[in-house]
């Protein structure tokens, strides 16, 4: 078997309309489902709690379109704690990026609308993804309303 892309990132979210104006309004996905009773079905022995995890709200979303194009889920379950965010030391999935076209436009909206933001717009070296150095990229990163972690990237040459 191998692998092909990232079919999806899902993320415990505390509160949903909250997320959403994050993720839809100011990250600009769009929402493909949105199912505020869904099952989850056999998974129970997943949850931390298995009668709180099998309702949940789940919303779908899309940044780009096509069979094999990935996606974000938020999932909500009422009456969960929350958890807090863990940081780039920690185990576990501490951030996930996203491609963008027009990062410092992406920034300032950000920025004004009370995002936190933990780096502003910092130019480096695309060696840092795996390839051969000498690309330069524009990253910043930021926190979600849950406090994960987020990041922007932009290709500058």
């Amino acid at each position: 078997m191998k692998a092909r892309g990232i079919s999806h990132v899902a993320i415990g979210v505390s509160n949903m309309e909250r997320s959403l104006h994050f993720y839809r309004d100011l990250l600009g996905l769009r929402v493909m489902r949105d199912n505020p009773e869904e099952n989850t079905g056999g998974m129970s022995a997943l949850f931390q709690d298995p009668q709180r995890g099998q309702k949940r709200r789940g919303v779908y979303l899309r940044w780009e379109e096509g069979p094999d194009a990935a996606f974000l889920v938020l999932s909500e379950h009422p009456g969960s704690p929350s958890g807090a965010a863990i940081k780039l030391d920690q185990v576990g999935i501490h951030h996930f990026s996203f491609w963008v076209e027009d990062l410092q436009a992406g920034y300032e909206k950000l920025q004004a609308s009370g995002v936190p933001i933990l780096l502003p717009p910092t130019v480096g070296d695309t060696g840092a993804l795996g390839e051969p150095p000498g690309g330069k990229m524009l990253s910043t990163l930021f926190q979600d309303p849950d406090g994960i972690i987020v990041q922007l990237d932009q290709r500058l040459s």
